[in-house]
């Protein structure tokens, strides 16, 4: 299931990242990668605020829905 339909606080194992092959360098160099952690903590404005290798880093919906869990 995609990333921005994971409840807040719960830990997921990332089990996919789709897009370009752009997007997903983009999204692995902020450490979304296959096997990794991430949490959701907040949506705000259709934005998620995610904890990832022990940083929070804020996405759009549009990206959280080519991160897979």
């Amino acid at each position: 299931m995609p990333l921005s339909m994971v409840k807040a606080g719960e830990p997921n194992v990332i089990k996919k990242v789709g897009g370009k092959s752009e997007t997903k360098k983009f999204l692995e160099n902020l450490g979304f990668v296959v096997g990794g952690l991430v949490t959701v903590i907040s949506e705000i404005n259709g934005s998620l605020i995610v904890n990832v290798k022990d940083s929070r880093v804020a996405i759009g919906k549009d990206m959280a829905n080519k991160i897979f869990v």
